[in-house]
Protein backbone atom coordinates (compact mmCIF):
# COMPACT_ATOMS: atom_id res chain seq x y z
CA UNK A 1 0.00 0.00 0.00
CA UNK A 2 1.18 3.59 -0.96
CA UNK A 3 -0.08 6.94 0.48
CA UNK A 4 0.56 9.41 -1.68
CA UNK A 5 1.21 13.14 -0.25
CA UNK A 6 0.64 16.14 -2.39
CA UNK A 7 0.19 15.90 -6.31
CA UNK A 8 2.49 13.09 -7.32
CA UNK A 9 5.11 12.04 -4.94
CA UNK A 10 4.79 8.72 -3.21
CA UNK A 11 5.84 7.67 -0.03
CA UNK A 12 6.52 4.36 2.74
CA UNK A 13 4.04 4.20 5.76
CA UNK A 14 5.69 5.06 9.21
CA UNK A 15 5.85 1.29 10.21
CA UNK A 16 7.98 0.51 6.78
CA UNK A 17 10.00 2.80 7.82
CA UNK A 18 10.59 0.87 11.45
CA UNK A 19 11.17 -1.89 9.88
CA UNK A 20 13.78 -0.78 7.56
CA UNK A 21 15.84 0.47 10.63
CA UNK A 22 15.19 -2.53 12.38
CA UNK A 23 16.32 -5.21 9.75
CA UNK A 24 19.24 -2.19 9.07
CA UNK A 25 20.37 -2.93 12.13
CA UNK A 26 20.48 -6.97 12.55
CA UNK A 27 21.83 -6.89 9.11
CA UNK A 28 24.79 -4.60 10.19
CA UNK A 29 25.63 -7.09 13.40
CA UNK A 30 25.65 -10.19 11.03
CA UNK A 31 27.81 -8.53 8.69
CA UNK A 32 30.13 -7.68 11.94
CA UNK A 33 30.16 -11.31 13.07
CA UNK A 34 28.67 -13.51 10.05
CA UNK A 35 29.34 -17.07 9.88
CA UNK A 36 32.08 -18.07 7.42
CA UNK A 37 30.45 -20.11 4.24
CA UNK A 38 33.17 -22.69 3.86
CA UNK A 39 34.10 -24.09 7.37
CA UNK A 40 34.52 -27.24 8.90
CA UNK A 41 31.14 -28.69 9.57
CA UNK A 42 32.93 -29.67 13.57
CA UNK A 43 34.34 -26.41 13.93
CA UNK A 44 32.56 -22.61 14.41
CA UNK A 45 33.75 -20.13 12.26
CA UNK A 46 33.09 -16.13 12.87
CA UNK A 47 34.02 -13.32 10.59
CA UNK A 48 34.94 -10.48 12.86
CA UNK A 49 36.18 -7.07 12.03
CA UNK A 50 37.54 -8.27 9.18
CA UNK A 51 38.96 -11.48 10.74
CA UNK A 52 37.93 -15.08 10.18
CA UNK A 53 38.27 -16.73 13.86
CA UNK A 54 37.81 -21.07 13.40
CA UNK A 55 36.81 -22.20 16.77
CA UNK A 56 37.12 -26.07 17.00
CA UNK A 57 37.85 -26.35 20.88
CA UNK A 58 36.32 -29.33 22.63
CA UNK A 59 35.21 -31.10 19.80
CA UNK A 60 36.80 -34.27 20.36
CA UNK A 61 39.29 -34.06 17.16
CA UNK A 62 42.03 -36.03 16.54
CA UNK A 63 43.15 -34.61 13.84
CA UNK A 64 43.87 -31.41 12.33
CA UNK A 65 40.95 -30.28 10.34
CA UNK A 66 42.11 -30.24 6.35
CA UNK A 67 39.45 -27.97 5.21
CA UNK A 68 39.83 -24.64 7.15
CA UNK A 69 39.06 -21.50 5.80
CA UNK A 70 41.99 -19.87 3.83
CA UNK A 71 42.00 -16.48 5.34
CA UNK A 72 41.69 -18.01 9.19
CA UNK A 73 43.68 -15.23 11.22
CA UNK A 74 42.94 -17.87 14.86
CA UNK A 75 42.57 -21.12 14.99
CA UNK A 76 41.24 -22.24 18.12
CA UNK A 77 41.69 -26.43 18.63
CA UNK A 78 42.58 -27.01 22.23
CA UNK A 79 40.86 -29.44 24.09
CA UNK A 80 40.70 -32.41 21.95
CA UNK A 81 42.51 -35.46 21.35
CA UNK A 82 45.00 -34.73 18.30
CA UNK A 83 48.24 -36.63 18.45
CA UNK A 84 50.61 -35.34 15.87
CA UNK A 85 51.10 -32.39 13.96
CA UNK A 86 51.66 -33.37 10.34
CA UNK A 87 54.23 -31.77 7.59
CA UNK A 88 52.38 -28.78 6.16
CA UNK A 89 49.63 -28.72 8.48
CA UNK A 90 48.33 -24.81 7.90
CA UNK A 91 50.00 -24.27 4.51
CA UNK A 92 48.03 -22.88 3.27
CA UNK A 93 46.48 -20.44 6.12
CA UNK A 94 48.72 -17.54 5.16
CA UNK A 95 47.08 -14.86 7.46
CA UNK A 96 47.66 -17.20 10.39
CA UNK A 97 48.45 -15.07 13.25
CA UNK A 98 47.47 -17.43 16.38
CA UNK A 99 46.98 -20.90 16.84
CA UNK A 100 46.35 -22.72 20.15
CA UNK A 101 46.90 -26.38 20.27
CA UNK A 102 46.69 -26.51 24.02
CA UNK A 103 45.42 -29.56 25.97
CA UNK A 104 45.33 -32.02 23.34
CA UNK A 105 47.47 -35.35 23.35
CA UNK A 106 50.49 -34.30 21.05
CA UNK A 107 53.31 -36.77 21.11
CA UNK A 108 54.71 -36.37 17.60
CA UNK A 109 55.26 -32.70 15.77
CA UNK A 110 56.93 -33.06 12.15
CA UNK A 111 59.98 -31.48 10.38
CA UNK A 112 58.02 -29.37 8.21
CA UNK A 113 54.27 -29.08 10.84
CA UNK A 114 54.53 -24.73 10.19
CA UNK A 115 55.45 -24.52 7.40
CA UNK A 116 53.62 -21.97 5.03
CA UNK A 117 52.62 -20.16 8.60
CA UNK A 118 56.65 -19.12 9.59
CA UNK A 119 56.04 -15.33 8.51
CA UNK A 120 52.72 -14.63 10.07
CA UNK A 121 52.39 -16.43 13.04
CA UNK A 122 52.61 -14.63 16.13
CA UNK A 123 51.31 -16.61 19.17
CA UNK A 124 51.39 -20.43 19.25
CA UNK A 125 50.12 -22.54 22.06
CA UNK A 126 51.28 -26.29 22.62
CA UNK A 127 51.15 -26.19 26.49
CA UNK A 128 49.29 -29.40 28.44
CA UNK A 129 50.83 -32.07 25.39
CA UNK A 130 52.55 -35.35 25.74
CA UNK A 131 55.53 -33.96 23.69
CA UNK A 132 59.11 -35.12 24.93
CA UNK A 133 60.64 -33.95 22.46
CA UNK A 134 61.07 -31.89 18.79
CA UNK A 135 62.79 -31.76 15.79
CA UNK A 136 64.70 -28.14 15.66
CA UNK A 137 63.75 -27.46 11.67
CA UNK A 138 60.51 -27.85 12.66
CA UNK A 139 60.90 -23.78 14.48
CA UNK A 140 62.99 -22.86 11.58
CA UNK A 141 62.16 -19.07 11.29
CA UNK A 142 59.59 -18.92 13.37
CA UNK A 143 58.82 -15.56 14.98
CA UNK A 144 56.00 -16.30 17.23
CA UNK A 145 55.52 -16.16 20.92
CA UNK A 146 55.32 -20.09 22.01
CA UNK A 147 54.23 -22.04 24.76
CA UNK A 148 55.70 -25.13 25.96
CA UNK A 149 54.92 -25.52 29.40
CA UNK A 150 53.21 -28.87 30.98
CA UNK A 151 54.87 -31.35 28.33
CA UNK A 152 56.86 -34.38 29.18
CA UNK A 153 59.83 -32.70 28.02
CA UNK A 154 63.75 -35.16 27.87
CA UNK A 155 65.99 -32.41 28.11
CA UNK A 156 68.96 -33.01 25.99
CA UNK A 157 71.41 -31.32 23.55
CA UNK A 158 68.44 -30.93 20.87
CA UNK A 159 65.88 -29.38 22.94
CA UNK A 160 68.50 -26.71 24.29
CA UNK A 161 69.03 -26.06 20.70
CA UNK A 162 65.31 -25.40 19.61
CA UNK A 163 65.00 -23.25 22.93
CA UNK A 164 67.76 -20.95 21.94
CA UNK A 165 66.17 -20.07 18.15
CA UNK A 166 62.62 -19.29 20.17
CA UNK A 167 60.87 -16.55 21.68
CA UNK A 168 59.26 -18.55 24.80
CA UNK A 169 56.40 -17.50 26.87
CA UNK A 170 58.16 -15.40 29.47
CA UNK A 171 54.88 -16.04 31.86
CA UNK A 172 55.15 -20.19 30.86
CA UNK A 173 59.23 -20.46 30.82
CA UNK A 174 59.15 -21.44 34.41
CA UNK A 175 56.56 -24.23 33.41
CA UNK A 176 59.15 -25.84 30.87
CA UNK A 177 60.28 -29.08 33.30
CA UNK A 178 62.48 -31.56 32.79
CA UNK A 179 60.56 -35.05 33.02
CA UNK A 180 63.73 -36.73 32.01
CA UNK A 181 67.14 -35.66 31.06
CA UNK A 182 70.58 -37.18 29.91
CA UNK A 183 71.72 -36.83 33.72
CA UNK A 184 69.50 -37.93 35.60
CA UNK A 185 69.76 -35.19 38.77
CA UNK A 186 68.25 -32.56 36.01
CA UNK A 187 64.65 -34.58 36.22
CA UNK A 188 61.98 -32.69 37.71
CA UNK A 189 63.95 -29.34 37.24
CA UNK A 190 62.48 -26.39 35.11
CA UNK A 191 64.80 -26.71 32.13
CA UNK A 192 65.12 -22.60 31.94
CA UNK A 193 67.05 -22.86 35.80
CA UNK A 194 69.47 -25.50 34.63
CA UNK A 195 70.46 -24.05 31.46
CA UNK A 196 71.06 -20.47 33.25
CA UNK A 197 73.14 -22.33 35.89
CA UNK A 198 75.81 -23.59 33.40
CA UNK A 199 74.63 -26.95 32.32
CA UNK A 200 75.42 -27.55 28.94
CA UNK A 201 73.39 -30.82 27.44
CA UNK A 202 75.59 -30.59 24.29
CA UNK A 203 78.53 -31.10 25.57
CA UNK A 204 76.86 -34.44 27.45
CA UNK A 205 75.85 -35.52 23.80
CA UNK A 206 79.17 -34.80 22.58
CA UNK A 207 80.90 -36.69 25.51
CA UNK A 208 78.65 -40.04 25.26
CA UNK A 209 79.30 -39.78 21.39
CA UNK A 210 82.73 -40.05 22.08
CA UNK A 211 82.34 -42.81 24.76
CA UNK A 212 80.56 -44.66 22.23
CA UNK A 213 83.22 -44.05 19.34
CA UNK A 214 85.94 -45.16 22.18
CA UNK A 215 84.00 -48.60 22.62
CA UNK A 216 83.41 -49.00 19.43
CA UNK A 217 86.89 -48.90 18.38
CA UNK A 218 87.89 -50.68 21.39
CA UNK A 219 85.63 -53.54 20.29
CA UNK A 220 87.15 -53.35 16.81
CA UNK A 221 90.76 -52.99 17.96
CA UNK A 222 90.23 -56.33 20.30
CA UNK A 223 88.65 -58.07 17.36
CA UNK A 224 91.83 -57.82 15.23
CA UNK A 225 94.39 -58.72 18.09
CA UNK A 226 92.50 -61.63 18.53
CA UNK A 227 92.47 -62.89 14.68
CA UNK A 228 96.10 -62.04 14.86
CA UNK A 229 96.41 -64.34 17.57
CA UNK A 230 94.50 -67.06 16.35
CA UNK A 231 96.53 -66.88 12.44
CA UNK A 232 99.73 -66.72 14.39
CA UNK A 233 98.77 -69.74 16.69
CA UNK A 234 97.40 -71.67 13.78
CA UNK A 235 100.50 -70.87 11.72
CA UNK A 236 102.40 -72.68 14.67
CA UNK A 237 100.44 -75.43 15.23
CA UNK A 238 100.80 -76.35 11.08
CA UNK A 239 104.58 -75.51 11.49
CA UNK A 240 104.81 -77.83 14.27
CA UNK A 241 103.23 -80.70 12.58
CA UNK A 242 105.43 -80.18 9.74
CA UNK A 243 108.51 -80.27 11.50
CA UNK A 244 107.69 -83.29 13.57
CA UNK A 245 106.39 -85.29 9.99
CA UNK A 246 110.39 -83.95 8.17
CA UNK A 247 111.61 -85.43 11.34
CA UNK A 248 109.87 -88.76 10.79
CA UNK A 249 111.17 -89.34 7.66
CA UNK A 250 114.51 -90.95 7.34
CA UNK A 251 117.72 -89.42 6.73
CA UNK A 252 120.00 -89.27 3.90
CA UNK A 253 122.74 -90.95 5.69
CA UNK A 254 120.71 -93.96 6.92
CA UNK A 255 119.73 -94.05 3.77
CA UNK A 256 123.34 -94.85 1.93
CA UNK A 257 124.25 -97.13 5.27
CA UNK A 258 121.30 -99.04 4.80
CA UNK A 259 121.91 -99.76 0.86
CA UNK A 260 125.90 -100.41 1.58
CA UNK A 261 124.76 -103.27 3.36
CA UNK A 262 122.44 -104.15 0.80
CA UNK A 263 124.99 -104.46 -1.48
CA UNK A 264 127.51 -106.51 0.69
CA UNK A 265 125.48 -109.26 1.45
CA UNK A 266 124.23 -109.50 -2.17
Amino acid sequence: MQIFVGHDKPTKPPICHGFALFWGLVFGLFMKSAPVKACPSTCHCIEKSGMTVVQCMSRNLEKIPPDLPRDTVVLLLASNHITHIPNYAFKDLHYLQELDLSNNDIETVDVGAFQGVSDSLLVLDLSNNHIQSVPKEAFARLRAKISFSNNPWHCECTLQEVLRELRLDPETVNEVICHTAVQEEYAGKPLIQVLDSGINFCNFHHKTTDVAMFVTMFGWFTMVIAYVIYYVRHNQEDARRHLEYLKSLPSSSQISKDFDTISTVL
